[in-house]
């Protein structure tokens, strides 16, 4: 897979991941809780491209099997465990960290060195490149920059272009130091580029024969967390309460259509559904499902009961099409 592109984790594998432990009939330390937990982080990891399991993932996989404090993990590593009670364990934590992600995916991107690879083959490309750079860090238009801005083009080229963080892959010092891409002597572009190449060439290499996983700051929003809500009974009448008291609290002027969508926009993200402001196909999303409603569901005047069946409507639309077209949107915006 090459750099760049986005996958979405989203806990499929790990429903087809092997459960079996077996341990060795004369070595019963293989058979503890510490074992077990090792070995589930493990196929996990593994199932999932490799990726080191998020802190939030891994205390929702560790309350899965009532490990709901340290003290509970502590004296959980110290238990000895049967084979089946081990390969229960291990079911329960892979199949919490699987729901979780169903509805709560990851976006990552898998560095390979693809990316690298292709502008660093095509002269012209990593001209281009080289010069953009040099151009952006070159703050003072002096036509000259230090050695230690190889640092800082890197951190601009960044995961889009193949590039991880230094704090995630430490390595980059070394290759930076091994090439002397360090120190205040200065560079012309020409110059610039010549110690750029074999930095990244390194790069390349190093990421080729071992991939790293990262973490993208992208939400995606596929529905999931909005069909559990209309299947809980309970909750639904909750919010239908809420619009409700809206509507006879200064707000009784408002169409039961205009009064559901303005409730949705300012609350929506606890009920599973996206930012209203993240982005432009939010909006669309927004438009489409409203104008779905039928006209002859817009009056001001309604029944609580038929209020509630509306609003169950409007988010049974709005599950359908988010399962169809997910929405992505940045978390960092």
């Amino acid at each position: 897979m090459s750099d760049g592109a986005l996958t979405i984790v989203d806990g499929t594998p790990l429903r087809a991941a092997d459960l079996t432990v077996v341990a060795a009939e004369d070595d019963a330390d293989l058979m503890t809780g510490a074992k077990v937990l090792e070995l589930a982080e493990s196929r996990a990891s593994s199932a999932l491209f490799g990726l080191s399991l998020p802190q939030t993932l891994k205390s929702s996989a560790l309350q899965s099997i009532n490990l709901n404090h340290e003290d509970d993990v502590v004296s959980f590593r110290q238990t000895h465990l049967s084979s089946d009670q081990a390969s229960l364990k291990l079911n329960r934590y892979l199949t919490a960290i699987a729901d979780q992600l169903k509805d709560d995916p990851l976006v990552i991107s898998i560095l390979d060195g693809n990316i690298l690879r292709l502008f660093l083959d095509d002269e012209d490309d990593f001209a281009m490149i080289a010069e953009d750079l040099f151009t952006d860090l070159d703050a003072e238009d002096k036509g000259k920059i230090s050695k230690n801005e190889i640092r800082n083009a890197l951190v601009h080229m960044g995961v889009e272009m193949g590039v991880p963080s230094f704090s995630e892959f430490p390595l980059l010092n070394d290759i930076l130091r091994k090439h002397g891409a360090e120190g205040e002597e200065e560079l012309g572009q020409a110059q610039f580029a010549q110690l750029l190449q074999p930095v990244l060439q390194e790069l390349a290499e190093v990421l080729a024969e071992k991939p790293i996983v990262v973490i993208q700051n992208i939400k995606v929003i596929n529905g999931s967390k909005l069909k559990k809500l209309l299947d809980d009974e309970k909750e639904l009448n909750n919010i239908v309460d809420k619009i409700w008291e809206e509507k006879h609290s200064g707000k009784e002027g408002l169409a039961s259509v205009e009064l559901i969508r303005g409730f949705l926009e300012r609350n929506g993200t606890g009920l599973g559904l996206p930012p209203s402001e993240a982005n432009e196909a939010v909006v669309l999303l927004y438009d489409a499902v409203f104008a779905d409603v039928k006209d002859g569901k817009i009056a001001v005047e309604v029944e609580k009961d038929e209020l509630g069946k509306l609003v169950k409507e409007i988010l049974n639309k709005f599950a359908e099409l988010l399962e169809a077209n997910p929405v992505f949107h940045d978390t960092n915006h």
